[in-house]
């Protein structure tokens, strides 16, 4: 495994890398180190411009690989064809663009994709890419697994394993940006997929700059950037503190402090209020107005006394509500709410004052709820030609 890819492993050193050579393993004969690429999506600016320097290339040439990478959906340095031969043959041999394989490709009727990506230690991640209408909206995870757990989420059946670096951040991104005809381009993202973001945040916020850079990066506006959290007050006093100029959205899920200690176990140590305060100074330092999230579960918080209360939570802040009923999870004992359900409910917020969204579910016919294509794959060998699903390709 690549030493600048695991979770507590220290910054590539501008101009360091492997190179092979002989070396005598004891008792054994002479061997030849394997060369172990650098992940390029990990470096910063500065970084390239240094190896460039260090090799005698104009420090031009970094502006140009990166908007190769980014804007211009190279995935191999040989397509920069403005690139001098001998520097393509440099970054080749030094660095690598993308570091995970696509082990399962999923479509789904509604537009919406789904990747299962198999990282360079053989853990997998997923992300995912909604259409409507005109936007282009892209779905990335920050950790492999997930320390939440969330009782009805498949991505922390299994606890969390590591945190994603920088770069394997952006690689989700640009994947899925490779779905896209020549004319499209990403329009919104949104952090929520496996994992906590604000349990990575340096590095969560290290891709996001990358993103919405409209001269090397993604060009991705902040106003349609969104970071999800389960709500960890003193995450989110950090992430107001750094100025992130991103919309923060909360996973609520419950309106009281019971129920949503059953639903999502890690409240027991915050507490409703505690969060809704943290959300609250949100706000106050960035004017960004705040999401709350909520998924609907048939018979467990889909009730009007729920509806009521969550009124009572939510009436008087600037805030939008987005109810989402539940997508089912293959072996977990949650159901989607009935129509009648969704609609009571609805009313009750909308009588109540609430600006609230009811979103529609994406992708049920390719498992596009977070970490249910993970699961149905864990058992499978980690290699390229696992056997394929319905909907899927590999």
């Amino acid at each position: 495994m690549n030493t600048t890819s695991g979770p507590n492993a220290p910054r590539p050193t501008p101009g360091a890398h492997s190179t092979p050579g002989a070396h005598s393993t004891p008792g054994g004969p002479t061997a030849v180190d394997t060369v172990e690429r650098i992940p390029i999506l990990d470096w910063t600016m500065p970084q390239l411009t240094q190896w460039l320097t260090d090799r005698s290339f104009p420090k031009f040439r970094a502006g140009q690989i990166f908007r190769w990478i980014y804007q211009r959906r190279a995935n191999t340095f040989e397509q920069m064809t403005d690139l001098p031969k001998e520097l393509r043959a440099q970054l080749d041999s030094a660095f690598e663009i993308f570091r995970s394989t696509t082990a399962a490709h999923q479509h789904s009727s509604d537009g919406t994709e789904k990747l299962l990506l198999q990282l360079a230690d053989g853990g997998r991640i997923e992300c995912v890419l909604l259409r409507d209408g005109p936007r282009r909206s892209i779905c990335v995870s920050s950790q492999v697994g997930c320390a939440m757990g969330c009782v009805f989420c498949a991505s922390g059946l299994d606890g969390v394993e590591r945190n994603l670096t920088r770069g394997e951040i952006l690689e989700q991104m640009l994947k899925l940006q490779q779905l896209l005809e020549p004319d499209e381009r990403l329009s919104h993202i949104v952090m929520m997929g496996m994992g906590e973001p604000l349990a990575n945040l340096p590095r969560v916020l290290d891709a996001l700059e990358v993103a919405k850079d409209s001269d090397l990066g993604l060009g991705i506006s902040p106003r349609r950037i969104t970071i999800s959290t389960v709500g960890l007050p003193p995450a989110i006093d950090k992430l107001a503190a750094a100025d992130a100029p991103y919309h923060l959205a909360i996973s609520l899920h419950a309106p009281n402090d019971e129920l949503r200690n059953r639903l999502v176990p890690v409240n027991k140590n915050t507490g409703i209020d505690a969060i809704l305060d943290a959300a609250d100074r949100y706000f106050d330092k960035t004017r960004r107005r705040l999401t709350f999230e909520y998924v609907l579960l048939g018979g467990l918080n889909d009730s009007v006394q729920c509806a009521r209360q969550l009124v009572q939570l939510l009436r008087g802040r600037t805030a939008m509500l987005n109810v989402i009923p539940y997508n089912p999870v293959p072996g977990l004992p949650y159901e989607t709410p009935s129509p009648d359900a969704v609609l009571q409910f609805r009313r009750n917020l909308l009588d109540g004052g609430i600006n609230v969204m009811f979103r529609q579910r994406k992708g049920d016919d390719i498992q596009a709820a977070c970490g249910q294509l993970r699961r149905l794959r864990e058992r499978e060998p980690q290699v390229v030609g696992i056997s394929q699903l319905p909907g899927s390709t590999t």
